[in-house]
């Protein structure tokens, strides 16, 4: 079967009170890392999970309405640091990223989208179909900044073909086969955001998804602040909820996604704010 191979990296970090996204967590600054996720598909080529922060986020933060977000949510991003120049590192370009593949369209998430212009963006379209109307004050305060946003998003996008789930995901209620072969699944998780979506990677070729886990790697995007909190199944605190598009819908997707990783004890689990939970098969 084919599997894939997933390398993690940061792209800034944002700064909030740990009490907000965490019961029992001390009221004082704590750093979240924007991560996102390298993933080598053998025949689709080289995909990106999110992108993390880019400077222009910064920028878009200097000035209005922007600022609003940089006065709740300050960003650090160190030079160099960006999605774009860590793949430089590693030899690659821009163009030779085949895709990125949008779990949500807050800033933290698709702050160096525009520096992929020639890459298929896949995506839920629901997280479009809300997102599109928000402009000014209103985007801001659901964590979007437009202007990271590329004007040709709607021609690029690969709109994910969601379908009665798979044995395996059928927690999720619908999947979409990300590259045609059954080595990367998206399933909806919506709550934090519209259309949000986590994708379940093979990552290793004797994986099954209705195993015990092994060789799976869910990639989970904001369904939670930290893997801790949510295996036990303690909420965000009250406050933190507040951050939510849809807070019933936010619960529901992390009950789930508790659900599933319960039936997969052996699944990597890797959230955008938490250091991943290693597996076998995942590269650092």
């Amino acid at each position: 079967m084919t599997h894939v191979t997933l390398h993690h990296h940061v792209s800034g970090h944002c700064l909030g009170i740990a009490a907000t996204t965490e019961r029992g967590a001390p009221w004082r600054v704590r750093t979240y890392p924007a991560g996102w996720t390298l993933i080598g598909h053998p025949t689709v080529g080289r995909l990106l999970f999110d992108t993390g922060y880019a400077p222009r986020v910064r920028r878009a933060m200097a000035r209005w309405p922007g600022a609003l977000y940089g006065l709740v949510t300050p960003v650090r991003l160190n030079p160099g640091e960006e999605a774009v120049a860590q793949l430089a590192r590693r030899g690659l370009g821009a163009d030779d990223i085949a895709g990125v593949i949008v779990s949500h369209l807050h800033a933290d998430h698709v702050g160096g989208l525009l520096d992929f212009p020639h890459a298929r963006l896949s995506l839920d379209a629901r997280a479009w179909q809300h997102t599109r109307a928000w402009r000014g004050v209103a985007a801001v305060r659901r964590g979007v900044l437009r202007d990271l946003l590329p004007d040709d998003l709607e021609a690029r996008a690969g709109w994910l073909d969601f379908r009665a789930a798979p044995p395996g995901l059928t927690d999720f209620g619908e999947a979409a086969d990300v590259c045609g072969d059954g080595s990367v699944w998206a399933v909806p998780v919506p709550g934090h955001a519209p259309g949000m979506i986590a994708v379940i990677c093979r990552t290793a070729p004797d994986a099954a998804l209705t195993g015990s886990g092994h060789g799976l790697s869910v990639l989970a995007a904001d369904t939670a602040w930290s893997a801790r909190a949510l295996r036990a199944g303690a909420a965000a605190p009250a406050v933190g909820r507040l951050a939510h598009w849809n807070a019933a819908q936010e619960a529901r997707s992390a009950r789930t996604l508790r659900a599933w990783l319960a039936g997969h004890p052996h699944a990597a689990l890797v959230l955008s704010h938490d250091p991943p939970q290693w597996a076998v098969g995942v590269g650092a």
